[in-house]
């Protein structure tokens, strides 16, 4: 059996999912005697490609190149399809973040095969199928599926899901360079800038700790104290926000989490002044530990959090925020 997963990188350094992914696929060639191979796209990246090796990629195949340097679905979609077509590996696995959502169902289209999203586990069945656990119904139930008999067999995993299997630089893996099936006619739409706002911060959907404020937040300044509190919790953690919080102009819509935000799965969830709506708890009900700060005991999210305090969270934000640096200190 041949496991192909396609690896993210972002500004020539792997996203976290991409480990991620070579644990699963690990996991698998458990069930499964396999070969693990994995698609690098990018330009100016084949410093990365031995960091693939690490990880338990047995092969990588480097698509550097200048047309693949900014990301597009055509581009991207196009070369990775026709590599697959050329292979034809029984199983291809990538990540559910902003961009594996753009670029997987399209190459699922050109592959004509089916996919499975958003997935939370993904193991092999006694057939030697994939066997994918997804939430439905905004994280009420969760579905158990397997792939229809067309190949590959796809899947897209939720980030934070498995945990990163520690590197092994004495495994190398065999590095083919594969010049891109792509021309700059096959792309339409092309990516012309990016702007990034100052400071750089830890993006919501790879981020180990998120601290989230909702309606309760009267203005920009009030999340200060939550990413006080997010600092001084470590380095992969950043600052979310609710819809209602969004909507209200307080927060920008990449801070929103939910089910019209980002779907995020951190090891631990604080909610700040968060009455806790379906449309929110769709986007962090699988978060390892859930923690909820509320002025109304009778607010739904305590009905969710493994952890609850009933108080006004301008006062027990400082007061927690203050109580870590403490503990921190005797480390």
């Amino acid at each position: 059996m041949s496991i192909w997963i396609i690896a993210e990188q972002k500004e020539k350094k792997l996203k976290k999912v991409s480990l991620e992914l070579l644990s699963l696929g690990k996991k698998l060639k458990e069930k499964k005697e396999a070969e693990i191979c994995a698609i690098l796209p990018g330009s100016e990246i084949e410093s990365l490609a031995p960091q693939l090796g690490h990880y338990g990629a047995d092969k990588v195949f480097l698509l550097d190149d200048e047309i693949l340097k900014t990301y597009s679905t055509e581009g991207y979609s196009k070369t990775i399809a026709c590599l697959v077509k050329e292979h034809k590996p029984e199983i291809l696995l990538g990540g559910a973040t902003a961009q594996g959502k753009d670029l997987l169902p399209r190459v699922a289209a050109k592959l004509e095969t089916g996919i499975a999203s958003d997935c939370i586990d993904v193991d092999l069945n006694s057939d030697g199928k994939l066997f994918c656990t997804r939430p439905i119904y905004a994280g009420k139930v969760r579905v158990q599926s397997t792939i229809p008999d067309s190949l590959p067999q796809m899947a897209s995993l939720r980030p934070n899901v498995f945990e990163v299997s520690p590197p092994d630089e004495s495994k190398s893996a065999e590095i083919i360079k594969v010049k891109p099936s792509v021309t700059d006619q096959d792309i339409r739409a092309k990516l012309k800038e990016v702007l990034k706002e100052a400071g750089e911060k830890v993006d919501l959907t790879e981020a180990e700790m998120i601290v989230s404020g909702g309606r309760a937040m009267k203005g920009p300044d009030d999340f200060k104290i939550l990413e006080e509190l997010a600092k001084v919790l470590g380095e992969k953690v950043t600052v979310g926000a609710s819809r209602a919080a969004v909507d209200a102009g307080i927060a920008p819509h990449d801070m929103q989490v939910g089910q019209t935000g980002k779907v995020v799965n951190p090891n631990l969830y604080i909610a700040c002044g968060i009455s806790g709506a379906i449309q929110h708890l769709a986007g962090m009900i699988t978060s390892k530990c859930i923690v909820a700060i509320n002025k109304d005991p009778e607010a739904p999210i305590f009905q969710k959090a493994d952890y609850g305090i009933v108080g006004d969270l301008f006062k027990v934000v400082p007061i927690l925020t203050e109580a870590i640096k403490k503990l921190k200190a005797q480390e």
